[in-house]
């Protein structure tokens, strides 16, 4: 499953690009415009909400008594 989730964030991340580059040639109409835009502020959430998740996911391992335990990952430590 987690392999989906990566697809879905690495295929909506490049949507997002496109749509940029798309609105960046100036070519469309304002219409399109504003539509692209919806559209990429929706990606940008589904990207931000999927980065996110994985970064809630990251974890430490450590060895402890010659075990191997996990811990949340903190950046302050």
């Amino acid at each position: 499953m987690a392999r989906k989730s990566t697809t879905n964030f690495e295929k909506s991340l490049a949507d997002l690009e496109q749509l940029v580059e798309d609105m960046e040639d100036g070519d469309l109409s304002l219409e399109d415009a504003l539509k692209h835009f919806e559209k990429g502020i929706a990606l940008a959430t589904n990207c931000q909400q999927a980065l996110q998740k994985a970064e809630q996911k990251v974890a430490q391992l450590v060895e402890k008594n010659g075990e191997l335990l996990e811990k949340p990952f903190d950046l302050d430590e």
